[in-house]
């Protein structure tokens, strides 16, 4: 555990146009702590350096990974461009917050693993923090699976393995936008990140000084079909969906996605007593539930005022 140092100014990589780091942004301002986003590209470590000795900063947060656009398939032909935010800045920054003693909060990702002989799918069996990454079939999870080791020798740094994030909107970056928009979807349960209760929780395992690797995940897991069902239920009756099959899902990917199921003990045995964290099927459900209204009162009734890409018929 590093040391305790109040969580009083928090410097974000990633907030500024990142998904996940505008959401902690709002997040720490909402409790009251000073938030600065950051200027400086992870990859110019002089830069960095500079801007961690011209903020001291008492916690930082990074959430500014390459995934690609529109998804991971991006990552296959800019492998240099990945290599330099994934590796090279990463690196950069857990050094540097290092000389520091700085605790760096690493939004990391559990897509490092599939189902295997010792854990197989529907076993519940999930892989722990100890497991060693054993998937690299994309070259974005490949980057991943060679930074979790060497992140792990820095005792500053708390390594979040979060997967296939989940939010209360309809923005693209949801997991539920981006199946919903398939024609196809393959039938797999897998462990997933619900981001109303995980990432208020990443905060108060940085206020504690939590460090190494997490999966941070809601313990369990949920199918595909199960969260679309969901999206039928409480968001649009006439949405309907397909499946099809790994085989037939390769066909139309340039790489592999990862399927797994990753274990929570170590989260909640160390999750600070006040913050609760549902199942994954009791949390996805709340969430739709929360994405429900929420997209009532900016929209109307549903589901005839949903944005038209939303709308299969």
């Amino acid at each position: 555990m590093a040391s305790t140092t109040p969580l009083t100014k928090a410097l974000i990589y990633g907030g500024k146009t990142g998904w996940i780091g505008g959401k902690i942004a709002g997040l720490l301002k909402e409790a009251g702590v000073e938030v600065i986003l950051a200027d400086a590209r992870v990859q110019n470590r002089e830069d960095v350096a500079k801007e961690l000795d011209t903020v001291k900063p008492s916690h930082v947060f990074y959430a500014a990974g390459i995934t690609g656009r529109p998804n991971i398939d991006w990552c296959e032909d800019h492998k240099p461009e990945t290599i330099r935010t994934n590796v090279i800045g990463t690196l950069n920054l857990a050094d540097l917050t290092d000389e520091r003693n700085i605790h760096c909060t690493v939004y990391a990702t559990g897509c490092i693993f599939k189902y295997d002989d010792k854990h197989p799918l529907g076993s519940g069996i999930g892989f722990t923090e100890e497991d060693k990454p054993n998937f690299d079939e994309s070259f974005y999870s490949e980057t991943k699976g060679y930074m979790e080791p060497m992140l792990k020798c820095y005792p500053n740094c708390m390594i979040l393995r979060v997967r296939m994030p989940i939010s209360d909107d309809l923005i693209h970056r949801n997991f539920i936008t981006k199946i919903v928009k398939y024609e196809r979807v393959v039938n797999i349960p897998n462990s997933m990140t619900v981001l109303y209760e995980m990432l208020p929780a990443s905060l108060a395992m940085a206020k504690k000084g939590l460090t190494g690797v997490y999966n941070f995940c809601n313990p369990g897991v949920i199918s595909h079909n199960e969260c679309l069902d969901m999206y039928t239920k409480y968001i649009d009756p006439t949405y309907k969906y397909k499946n099809f099959t790994l085989e037939e899902q390769a066909k139309v990917l340039k790489a592999g996605r990862s399927n797994n199921e990753l274990d929570a003990t170590k989260l909640m045995r160390d999750m600070p007593d006040d913050i609760k964290i549902n199942d994954i099927k009791t949390a996805v459900d709340l969430c739709f539930q929360r994405m429900q209204k929420n997209l009532t009162e900016e929209f109307g009734p549903l589901p005839d005022s949903l944005p038209k890409e939303f709308r299969k018929n």
